[in-house]
């Protein structure tokens, strides 16, 4: 099962899976339906008040439906009827919420990938990408979650700062999987206040790459150690 890790405000890091195939299309019938229910709707009540269909009136019953999705998308938190319905939503690949020109470019490639073709474009590259993606997914960065939580734990958050220089060259003799685990022990010691765990990884680190930190507490330099690693790759480093 596909998963996406999405880190909340109060960094607290949550992973949900992937809306499959069938989500996507049966929220799609959901939608179908409502759309098809305010069609009905408007047409009982022209034959109920023998009101004239005129353009106006057309246009206004026409135009909610044509943007329907970016309403919804919008308004609604990245969900519409249907994916609410199914417990879906739209978030970027980072994590986060989507911008307005976000929903935008998900509503624009909608026309082409849903309508022009049927949906059978969607439905073929939902289906073939890694991530469930269709066409306006592609083009906004996004995806379709399931919003029920597979898994869910707290973390602590490293900022690299703008312009950010790296103190201590040495990092590189460190491979990912010891920052890894300086990442989880600097969480756990925040959670528990253990700072044994602290010394005990600062001697390691010093002896694997000789730095000498100088007078930075134990906590201070494996935060700066993070840092360092991460900063030509991530403008925000995760605990």
């Amino acid at each position: 099962m596909n998963t996406i890790r999405i880190r909340t405000t109060q960094h607290v890091e949550v992973e949900y899976p992937l809306a499959s195939v069938g989500d996507r299309i049966v929220a799609h019938i959901i939608d179908m339906v409502v759309m098809g229910v305010w069609l009905v709707g408007w047409a009982v009540i022209f034959a109920a008040t023998g009101l004239d269909e005129g353009a106006i009136l057309g246009f206004l019953i026409v135009v909610p439906m044509v943007f329907y999705h970016l309403l919804c998308e919008i308004f609604l938190n990245g969900q519409s009827v249907g994916k609410k319905a199914r417990d879906l939503k739209v978030v970027k690949l980072s994590g986060g919420a989507p911008s307005l020109g976000d929903y935008l470019l998900r509503w624009l490639f909608r026309l082409v990938d849903t309508a022009a073709s049927q949906g059978l474009v969607a439905l073929v590259t939902v289906a073939v990408s890694n991530k469930g993606q269709r066409l306006g997914d592609m083009a906004a960065g996004t995806c379709v979650i399931r919003t029920r939580a597979v898994r869910k734990r707290e973390s602590a958050m490293v900022t690299t700062e703008e312009g950010y220089q790296v103190r201590f060259p040495e990092v590189h003799l460190l491979t990912d999987q010891d920052v890894a685990i300086i990442r989880k022990l600097l969480y756990k010691a925040q959670k528990y206040n253990n700072y044994e765990l602290l010394e005990k990884m600062a001697l390691r680190v010093r002896e694997i790459t000789g730095i000498q930190p100088g007078e930075l507490s134990e906590w201070d330099f494996l935060q700066t150690v993070v840092k360092d690693y991460h900063h030509y790759t991530h403008g925000e480093v995760e605990l």
